[in-house]
């Protein structure tokens, strides 16, 4: 039996206290990103094209327009934003700076906040900084982890290395790879460890070497380098970032590519955030 006063498993509800830091968190964003250049785009809730983006169509909820035509709810919104500005909205807009403060929906009952931004052509370092500035206006000062996907992908590729074991981070299990230098990549943490690549393979140490250019300049107090770090990400193909409070994911991003276009962005989950907000404002 549903009660009256119920609502579904993954879904959303906001009040008093927590309402009111949701319209603070939204409002103060879009007015820093309005400040640094960036147009806002709030993207349909249905989409045609929603499906191409994901391997693994579980996640979509699919239903039906008026002609019969499959249509899904938005399950993602960096893709629409890129699909749209770049085929959709074309030469009527000059601007490669988007922002978007919306909600995502996926199977079954799952909605995920989001304050969300993409730079068409941007840069990995411009991301990390415009996301972590978001944070701190918040109040909130994360960790910040730095990877690259694609060195996971080239030890699962070149060198035999389980994706699997990446993904669960077996460690012991990595260093049992026939490959000299596993030990040192492993024991990567910090941006000294970065400072001495000689060790690594040509095409290791070029990935690596993007992970210390990008650190330096993005130059955050408190970093991690997680060169090991792998997980299924839609688009994602070199560096990626996410920053942490505790354990809550506050926001991820990195560099991408998307239908031939190059593009930096970034998420904040903006439910951890408020969750993170009264946190601080109990104590």
């Amino acid at each position: 039996m549903i009660f009256e006063h119920e609502i579904p498993s993954g879904s959303k509800l906001y009040f008093g206290q927590s309402a009111r830091i949701k319209r603070q968190i939204e409002t103060l964003s879009a007015q820093m990103l309005e400040s640094l250049g960036f147009e806002e785009i709030v993207t349909p809730f249905f989409s045609y094209h929603q499906h191409e983006y994901f391997e693994d169509r579980k996640p979509l909820v699919r239903l039906n327009d008026a002609e019969n035509h499959e249509v899904t709810l938005r399950a993602d919104s960096t893709a629409d934003v890129v699909r749209i500005v770049t085929k959709r909205l074309g030469r009527t807009t000059e601007s490669k700076k988007w922002f978007y403060i919306q909600p995502t929906l996926s199977f079954p009952t799952k909605e995920q906040y989001q304050i969300g931004a993409e730079i068409l052509g941007g840069s990995f370092e411009e991301v990390v900084r415009t996301s972590s500035r978001l944070l701190g206006e918040i109040g909130a000062t994360p960790v910040l982890q730095v990877a690259n996907i694609r060195i996971p992908h080239l030890l699962n590729e070149k060198y035999g290395v389980s994706l699997e074991l990446l993904k669960a981070m077996h460690v012991e299990q990595i260093l049992k790879s026939d490959l000299p230098w596993i030990e040192q990549l492993v024991r990567i943490n910090a941006i000294e460890d970065l400072e001495d690549l000689s060790a690594f393979p040509d095409d290791i140490r070029e990935e690596l070497e993007k992970i210390r250019v990008a650190t330096l300049t993005v130059a955050y107090e408190r970093m991690v380098i997680s060169p090991l770090f792998y997980a299924k990400m839609r688009y994602y193909d070199s560096l990626t970032f996410r920053m942490f409070e505790g354990n809550s994911l506050l926001a991820m991003g990195g560099i991408y590519t998307i239908d031939g276009v190059e593009a930096a962005g970034f998420a904040l989950y903006t439910d951890e955030c408020i969750v993170s907000k009264m946190n601080r404002e109990e104590k």
